[in-house]
C-alpha cells in the first residue's frame, strides 16, 4: 500500500527504534535504519533486535554513527526519504554525569546533521525523540507541551531541549515540518538494560537488591513501547504545520508560526515506584530486597504527561495499563535469557 515512501530511522537497533521499524515494515513502507551500535550497554542484545528485521525485503541496514557527517550525507544522497525520525542519541541522565561529550557529540552535533539532510533533501517530514526529562525543575502536573522548560537539572535534558531549539531554527528558516515527541519513561520488551524495569527484573530473579532512590518516593509516568511506537506512527504522517493563530506577544512553546510542533507521549497518568515494584514482583511471583538510596543528580521526583495535544492530532493516547506491560517485559525476559 505504501511501497513508495520510504523512511529513515536512526537508532534502528536501539530499543524504540527497533520497535518501530517492525511497525513501518509492517505496514508497507520501505525502511532504512541506521545506527552506530556502540556499546554503551549489551551490543548482542542489540544485534538481536536487528536480527529479527534484517531477512525483510523492506529493511535495509546501515552501521552508521549520525555524528559522522560525511556517512550521514552518503545515506541521504544514496535514498529518497519520504520520512525522517531521529531516535539515536545518547541516552541516560545519570551517565551524563560521567561522560558529557558523548551526548554533544551524539544529541547535538549528530542531530545537527539530521536536520541539514532533511534540508538539502526534501524530506516531507522529520520527527525526533526529546524528553520528558525537558521538563526539569518545572513541578505543575501534568507537564504540558504550552509550559516553557527552561531549567534543565542534567545535560541530557539540556541537550534535549537543545534539539527543540535547533528544529525550531530549520522549520523558520527552511520550512522543514518538524515534530518534537518528548518521550515519559519508556518500557517493555526489548528494553534497555539501563532502564529500571530490567534492572529490577534482573536484581529480584537473582536474589539480588535493587537500588531505589529519593527512598522510594518517586513518581512516574511509565509508557508502554506498543503506545509509543503507534504515537510516532500517527504523528509520521501528520506533518506539522504553521499555526495560523500563533501570537508572538503570547507565544506558545509548542506550536510556531513554522511548520513545528512538540508533543508529549506518555502513560497519561503518574504512578509510584513503589506500586511499580509492586507489579513487578507479581509478574516474577518473588518479592523484592530493597535497599533505599537518596536522590541522585540530575533526577526529577515526578513526570505524568498532557498528551491532549498527541489526541487532538491523531485520535490516540496510550491505553496500555501497567500489570500488562510490566508482565509483558517479565515474560520476555525470562524467554530471552532463558530463564
Amino acid at each position: 500500500m505504501k511501497q513508495k515512501d520510504s523512511v529513515l530511522v536512526t537508532g534502528a537497533a536501539g530499543f524504540i527504534g527497533f520497535h518501530l521499524c517492525r511497525k513501518l515494515i509492517k505496514e508497507g513502507y520501505a525502511v532504512v535504519g541506521v545506527d552506530s551500535v556502540n556499546d554503551y550497554y549489551d551490543v548482542t542484545l542489540k544485534q538481536a533486535r536487528l536480527s529479527l528485521i534484517q531477512g525483510d525485503p523492506n529493511f535495509s541496514f546501515r552501521q552508521v554513527n549520525i555524528a559522522d557527517q560525511p556517512a550521514i550525507n552518503r545515506v541521504f544522497e544514496a535514498n529518497s526519504f519520504n520520512y525522517v525520525v531521529n531516535l539515536a542519541a545518547q541516552a541516560g541522565v545519570r551517565y551524563s554525569l560521567e561522560n558529557p561529550h558523548a551526548y554533544i557529540n551524539a544529541n547535538i552535533i549528530g542531530f545537527a546533521n539530521i536536520l541539514e539532510g532533511c534540508r538539502h533533501y526534501g524530506i516531507k517530514h522529520l520527527l525526533y525523540a526529546s524528553s520528558s526529562s525537558v521538563y526539569g525543575a518545572n513541578t505543575m502536573m501534568p507537564f504540558s507541551v504550552n509550559q516553557n522548560v527552561d531549567h534543565p537539572i542534567s545535560l541530557y535534558a539540556a541537550t534535549k531541549k537543545s534539539n527543540e531549539l535547533m528544529a525550531h531554527s530549520y522549520a523558520s528558516n527552511f520550512g522543514l515540518s518538524v515534530s518534537g515527541l518528548r518521550f515519559f519513561t519508556v518500557y517493555g520488551p526489548w528494553g534497555r538494560p539501563d532502564m529500571a524495569l530490567f534492572l529490577f527484573t534482573k536484581a529480584i530473579l537473582n536474589d539480588e537488591p535493587i537500588e531505589v532512590f529519593n527512598n522510594g518516593k518517586m513518581q512516574r509516568d511509565f509508557t508502554y513501547i506498543d503506545d509509543i511506537v503507534e504515537g510516532i506512527y500517527r504523528l509520521m504522517i501528520n506533518p506539522a504545520t504553521p499555526n495560523p493563530d500563533w501570537n508572538s506577544d503570547e507565544p506558545d512553546p509548542s506550536t510556531s508560526f513554522a511548520p513545528y510542533r512538540l508533543y508529549n507521549i506518555g502513560g497519561t497518568s503518574s504512578v509510584q515506584l513503589m506500586s511499580f515494584i509492586e507489579a513487578i514482583e507479581q509478574s516474577i511471583g518473588k518479592k523484592a530486597v530493597i535497599s533505599f538510596k537518596p536522590m541522585q543528580l540530575g533526577d526529577v521526583p515526578a513526570t505524568f504527561a498532557d498528551v491532549s495535544s498527541l489526541e487532538e492530532v491523531t485520535g490516540f493516547k496510550p491505553r496500555t495499563p501497567l500489570k500488562q506491560g510490566v508482565q509483558n517485559f517479565v515474560d520476555w525476559y525470562r524467554s530471552y535469557y532463558k530463564i
